[in-house]
């Protein structure tokens, strides 16, 4: 009787680093597994087999993302995927031209918005679909419930083989300029914070609010990528409106 207590004692001492070891490997920080296919906007950007950056579909020929996973090297665009662990060779698509924004800045990530074109248009179907924009100069209300995707890391583990999302709310833009200071720039920039939020890997994917990308997931607090005193960063797309119109007519 005496052995059963001990290890009954042992095993609940061991519990909350078993659960903690099993919730390790999740992309989205405190995020949920994604249904497979409910976002069918979403890519992955991958250099030599690695998942690198997240984006979305533009349309059958075009992908937003970050600038700053402009890394000199090629990217392949996955299309149509969920646990990057499978993936079919027709939906691996190499990129014909990077348009990064001009006049984007690594170190303060302003203007932090890319254009990919992909080498040939993919077919939109069921599992493979765009996703729509905001009106040029359009803002996100303080407060709105939005959600993010990718299939990035945890603060402290591996990138996570299936999308992973989460929901966060958008903040208001003097309490982000507040909490970022110098490097927050109100008119290109939104900052939000919930349960869960974006870490590495997830730069590039959409802040989507509704049925609209409103943002470009771009940095968050290099120790903490879902932390309440620095809310995650995206790239407000509205301002961007005519330059990408103007990318995607060239």
């Amino acid at each position: 009787m005496t052995i059963i207590i001990i290890s009954l004692l042992l095993l609940a001492s061991l519990l909350p680093h078993l659960t903690f070891t099993a919730h390790v490997n999740v992309g989205i920080v405190d995020g949920t597994e994604a249904r497979p296919n409910s976002r069918p906007y979403m890519v992955s950007l991958q250099t030599n087999g690695q998942h690198i950056c997240g984006g979305f579909l533009l349309s059958d020929e075009f992908v937003l993302t970050a600038a700053q996973c402009r890394n000199g090297y090629e990217i392949l665009v996955v299309v149509g995927a969920h646990d990057l662990r499978h993936i079919k060779s027709s939906d691996v698509i190499r990129v014909k031209s990077y348009m990064s924004h001009p006049d984007y800045i690594p170190s303060t990530f302003q203007n932090d918005i890319m254009l990919l074109r992909l080498e040939k248009k993919v077919e939109l179907n069921h599992n493979v679909r765009r996703i729509s924009l905001p009106k040029n100069g359009e803002d996100v209300e303080a407060g709105t419930l939005c959600n993010v995707a990718g299939w990035g890391a945890m603060t402290t583990g591996p990138q996570s083989y299936r999308l992973m999302e989460a929901f966060t709310t958008t903040k208001n833009q003097t309490d982000c300029h507040r909490r970022w200071k110098s490097k927050f720039f109100p008119s290109q920039m939104i900052c939000a914070y919930g349960s869960g939020g974006s870490c590495k890997g997830d730069s590039g994917g959409p802040l989507v609010c509704g049925n609209t990308a409103v943002g470009v997931t771009s940095f968050s607090d290099p120790l903490n990528c879902n932390y309440s005193e620095r809310p995650n960063v995206y790239t407000k797309i509205s301002p961007f409106i005519q330059w990408i119109e103007e990318q995607m007519t060239c």
